[in-house]
């Protein structure tokens, strides 16, 4: 995508037509590059997004539609406590001039953030339902007096942290993936439909309150929720193919309260009309509420 012309043959073809009715406001460049051995993509990535930029400014859609791209958890080197976040230093020379084109440009920057994977490798130290933004004592940050009730808004103020280490206290971060699976191998510690739909519906009430982290209370979370569908292809341990909110017949996973924000399935036994009715989730929800990517 650093050739300019690819570039604008991409975006004419495949953003451009659909900006207003689709409601275009955001393109990722790349997905968790950071969390790769590979150091060409790492370069390339930067070089990758001004391309993009510059062709949506000569297209006139720079102020419609921001570039940016997401990133893992793994690029931070220290998250605990928030106050003392900091990304790993061999990423620094990386995502330095990253912050300081977003910050040109006003765009946000994307983490997908996991608070199950915490509680999964640690199922003894780390406490359920501090990840499930259940009722906890939660934990002081010693540095700034701030409290914290879940694990979620404490790894978003890590990287509020990390951004201000390098400058940067003019980026907003929004969370492009989090979710929690339904089922998961023997292994895999608290991957329940419970647990999901604990997870799930509780930060969409979050959400719905408007609610900010303690860094940031005045910035509601924009949150992407992950995923849609259960993908029963999909490699890897068991907890990879069920992430979803829906079977890919339309069928609910459990029972998330999503009634009100999505159109009744008008016919059981239909799967193709469930199908399309879910697909205008995408649509429908209203933002500042819920985003399912």
């Amino acid at each position: 995508m650093i050739d300019p012309i690819k570039a604008q043959d991409w975006i004419e073809q495949y953003v451009q037509p659909f900006v207003g009715r689709a409601g275009i406001s955001c393109i990722v460049v790349g997905n968790e590059v950071f969390n790769t051995n590979n150091t060409q993509w790492m370069s390339c990535l930067l070089p990758a997004m001004q391309m993009v930029y510059n062709t949506l400014s000569n297209l006139g859609l720079q102020k419609q539609v921001t570039v940016t791209s997401a990133h893992t958890l793994n690029i931070l080197g220290s998250s605990y406590p928030p106050s003392s976040g900091s990304f790993r230093q061999d990423l620094v020379g990386y995502i330095k001039p990253l912050l300081d084109f977003q910050s040109q440009i006003g765009s946000p920057f994307l983490v997908n953030a996991y608070p199950y994977f915490s509680y999964m490798y640690n199922p003894n130290e780390v406490p359920l339902d501090y990840v499930l933004f259940q009722p906890n004592p939660g934990m002081t940050d010693p540095n700034t007096n701030l409290h914290y009730d879940n694990m979620l808004f404490a790894q978003i103020d890590a990287v509020y942290s990390a951004m201000e280490a390098l400058g940067h206290s003019d980026i907003i971060v929004r969370i492009s993936e989090t979710g929690w699976p339904s089922q998961g191998d023997p292994s895999e510690a608290g991957a329940t439909p419970e647990n999901a739909k604990l997870y799930n519906g509780n930060l969409l009430q979050r959400i719905e309150q408007k609610q900010g982290t303690p860094v940031r209370p005045d910035v509601p979370l924009d949150v992407y929720v992950f995923a849609l569908f259960n993908e029963n292809m999909k490699p890897g341990p068991a907890s990879e193919r069920n992430y979803g909110l829906y079977y890919p017949d339309g069928r609910p996973v459990y029972d998330l309260g999503l009634q009100g924000y999505i159109p009744e399935l008008v016919s059981a036994a239909a799967s193709s009309k469930r199908a399309f009715y879910l697909i205008t989730l995408l649509v429908l929800v209203t933002h500042g509420i819920m985003h399912a990517p």
